[in-house]
């Protein structure tokens, strides 16, 4: 299947550009060699180089003789990440923006044109980064991932929801080997740390009632912001602010993509009681947990008391019904 041409999309001689320094790094590359290596003009590779800079790819420019960088560039475009990925299904095809309204709009489109299962759409910001029920994610140029993974399963539109939950899992084991620490799945689509949230993850499909076309796994994480905005800094966070340092953006991805198939796998070949189970088994959320679930027919308190076989949320409401959470935002009750 031929790339899909979209508009947006990393030029491939951007791509070959940052691969190109990459692979040199610390070495001085002369103007007249990228630009034939890579098929441009001079004054394109100047232009170019200075739209790096931008990102923050630090590029120094040597009067007369040409560019070096001092590290290899933590930018997400596909020539650099497929260095890391596992030979696996997930990130074969990539899409690669600078800039997209929401990488989850994309892939609905890709999906609808044909895209195959496993194609990865990431930008190095979005202007409409969006979240679950209409909320909108702050997606901070060059420090966050923002990220949707096209998947073709096999399975009824009933079990979607476990998607998510395979998803959260994927993002927490990554995290735990970039940090050492350990975050917390709040279910159905957050990771935390204590109580502050740094990643979301927004599952869309088209489906039909009885069978699931495509599915859109938007994932967003917080990790190089040094600060949240003052809206939010009582309950976000990112990777940076937990641990006081900076990390790998190609590092997480990669780690994150051989995750989720693994655990994509694991859900097809083992069912959802092993989803169910592993949930069950990390998240403090999933029992004896007092929450607060807001949804537009109405908002009530109650424990968390289990998972259903289909991955929803059960709650024991003050009341003593015990009731899945169909829809509605859940968070901790005070």
């Amino acid at each position: 299947m031929a790339q899909t041409s979209l508009p947006g999309t990393t030029d491939r001689r951007i791509d070959a550009l940052l691969a190109l320094l990459a692979d040199n790094a610390m070495i001085v590359i002369s103007g007249a060699k990228i630009a034939r290596e890579i098929g441009v003009t001079r004054s394109t590779v100047w232009r170019w180089i200075d739209k790096l800079r931008g990102l923050g790819v630090h590029v120094k420019g040597h009067s007369g003789s040409g560019y070096q960088i001092e590290r290899v560039p933590d930018i997400l475009a596909p020539k650099i990440l497929r260095k890391r990925l596992a030979a696996g299904a997930f990130g074969k095809r990539i899409h690669h923006f600078f800039k997209t309204d929401s990488t989850n709009s994309v892939a609905m489109g890709l999906g609808e044109a044909g895209e195959a299962h496993g194609a990865v759409v990431i930008a190095e910001e979005q202007t409409a980064g969006r979240g679950r029920a209409g909320h909108s994610w702050h997606s901070e140029k060059t420090n966050g991932i923002y990220m949707t993974v096209l998947l073709r399963p096999m399975i009824a539109p009933q079990q979607a929801p476990l998607i998510t939950l395979v998803a959260g899992l994927a993002v927490r084991d990554a995290i735990i080997e970039e940090t050492g620490i350990t975050p917390d799945l709040r279910w159905p689509n957050d990771l935390l740390f204590g109580k502050k949230k740094f990643c979301g993850i927004l599952t869309e499909m088209n489906a039909e009632q009885d069978r699931i076309h495509f599915v859109a796994v938007g994932i967003g994480i917080n990790v190089n912001h040094e600060r949240v905005p003052e809206g939010l800094a009582g309950i976000a966070t990112s990777l940076r602010i937990e641990t006081g340092r900076v990390h790998s953006r190609v590092e997480i991805v990669a780690r994150l993509l051989r995750h989720l198939e693994r655990y994509y796998n694991r859900f097809l070949s083992q069912g959802p009681e092993a989803i169910v189970a592993r949930v069950s088994e990390v998240s403090s959320f999933a029992r004896g947990k007092r929450v607060r679930i807001e949804s537009a027919a109405e908002t009530y308190t109650g424990t968390t008391d289990g998972l259903e076989p289909g991955g929803l949320l059960r709650v024991r409401r003050d009341d003593g019904r015990i009731l899945p959470v169909i829809a509605g935002t859940l968070s901790e009750a005070d």
